[in-house]
């Protein structure tokens, strides 16, 4: 038995949880919630995103950073892109010795134009950190709580980091690959939000199959366009992070960034929108971010401009698609030329 700090109670953090737990490791859950860690530990549900899930009882639930660190060598974080800023310098206060950093949470630092695991190693010292772990891919935890087939990747540099990871969560439901692409993986993860907020928008317009079809291709074009510029293998975009994140993603009902997209394009606001869903929706924050990185690093993302129009400047959403759909002629296959990329260098 291993006992694995998991830091970030929401639902995704719950999930990920159960599978540590029935897996046989000893769990320490962290939130800022007391009803929610009074709720976990006496009653073994976590009312606030899971309330029909009844939890193993290898999970134990606590306020308490120090406690739930104390004797864990395995960090799992799982709170929300913005909030990582105010979790990591609490955490590196109370840290007593280093840990391996997995990271399950999906964006992309607005202003810093930072990846997550970017922000893990500015703020936890070297000397705390014995590595950082991506965990990704097209994984709902409403499915993960019902021992639905699921599968996901746990990307990094270090091969040896990557498979403790695949061996601290692979089970017969939930099944674990490595990759070495850290960047790939964590672009997928992050920009696959986006392209789900659009997704959404096309239905709550009332668009068929066919527009849902083209969205999701040319926003997977964007991903990839993006992740290779900042050095990220083009493969990554057709595997689990990349396109398998995408399908589920903007295909889904359990999808917040899909059920956000539909809402605004019935005709609702962002900020109603942010206060009927009462969770974060990732999407919206990292949309600012894609484009503020797609400017500095001169990447054409057309979708991604056109729902950071809508999301910060208003732009009606009909007249996005009519930006869209107008654009200049272009040929498809110019987004899948690959030049000097990873790909071209791997031995046959």
């Amino acid at each position: 038995m291993t006992k694995i700090a998991v830091l970030g109670s929401g639902s995704w953090g719950t999930a990920l949880s159960m599978v540590l737990a029935d897996n046989g490791h000893s769990v320490e859950l962290w939130s800022r919630s007391e009803e929610q860690v009074r709720s976990i530990n006496l009653e073994k549900r976590n009312p606030n995103y899971l309330p029909d899930v009844l939890l193993p009882e290898g999970i134990h639930a606590t306020m308490d950073l120090s406690e739930a660190i104390e004797g864990a060598h395995v960090a799992v974080l799982v709170v929300p892109t913005k909030a990582m800023r105010q979790v990591l310098p609490e955490l590196r206060r109370v840290m007593k010795h280093d840990m391996l950093f997995v990271h399950a949470s999906k964006g992309i630092e607005p202003e810093s134009n930072l990846r997550i695991s970017q922000i893990i190693e500015e703020e936890i010292p070297e000397q705390l950190r014995t590595g950082v772990v991506v965990l990704s891919g097209p994984s709902h935890a409403e499915e993960v709580c019902q021992k639905q087939p699921t599968t996901v990747t746990s990307a990094c540099e270090n091969e040896e980091h990557a498979r403790l990871v695949q061996d601290l969560f692979m089970n017969n439901d939930f099944r674990v690959y490595t990759n070495p692409d850290v960047i790939g993986v964590e672009m997928g993860g992050a920009l696959k939000n986006i392209i789900a907020i659009g997704a959404g928008m096309t239905a709550g317009l009332g668009f068929g199959d066919n527009a849902k079809a083209a969205l999701m291709t040319r926003g997977l074009a964007e991903m990839a366009r993006l992740g290779l510029k900042q050095g990220a293998n083009p493969m990554t975009f057709a595997g689990l992070g990349g396109l398998g994140d995408l399908i589920v993603t903007c295909t889904s009902v359990h999808s917040r960034n899909w059920r956000a997209g539909y809402a605004l394009g019935t005709g609702k606001s962002v900020e109603e929108v942010e206060q009927d869903m009462g969770m974060v929706v990732e999407g919206i924050r990292t949309t600012k971010a894609a484009y503020q990185l797609a400017k500095k690093l001169n990447v054409e993302m057309p979708i991604t401009e056109e729902l950071y129009q809508v999301l910060f400047h208003n732009k009606p959403v009909d007249e996005a698609v009519s930006e869209l759909m107008g654009r200049v002629k272009k040929q498809e296959v110019e987004d899948l030329k690959l030049g000097d990329d990873p790909l071209n260098r791997l031995e046959p």
